[in-house]
């Protein structure tokens, strides 16, 4: 497999992070967007192997969205409203998987497989 791909995981809950607007973007242009599904997944890549180039990404997810549609009470602003990730892809060929993992206060992300 290759092109680009995220799932979201909700560690707050201990599950995946269905609903969750996410875009990609490069150069400041919104390449994608995407609704992640029941499993915080999306439907198809974000990007397919033919749309990689070697260059700087950015994926945004809207995150406080998320926690308001599930009732949560968050501060005014809210902590995380968007999560932004800035990733470069040197191999263009390859399978970039950038997994979000979140709470209202926090995430982290990593390069997965």
């Amino acid at each position: 497999m290759s092109g680009l791909t995220t799932h979201i995981l909700d560690t707050a809950s201990g599950k995946p992070a269905a609903g969750v607007a996410v875009r990609v973007l490069r150069d400041g242009a919104v390449l994608r967007s995407a609704t992640t599904n029941a499993d915080g997944r999306c439907d198809q890549p974000l990007l397919t192997v033919d749309a990689l180039a070697v260059g700087a990404y950015r994926l945004e997810f809207d995150i406080g969205a998320y926690y308001r549609r599930l009732g949560l009470n968050l501060p005014d602003p809210a902590f995380l409203e968007t999560v932004a990730i800035e990733f470069g892809i040197a191999e263009p060929t390859a399978h970039y998987h950038v997994p979000l993992l979140v709470s209202p206060f926090g995430y982290s992300t990593y390069r997965g497989s």
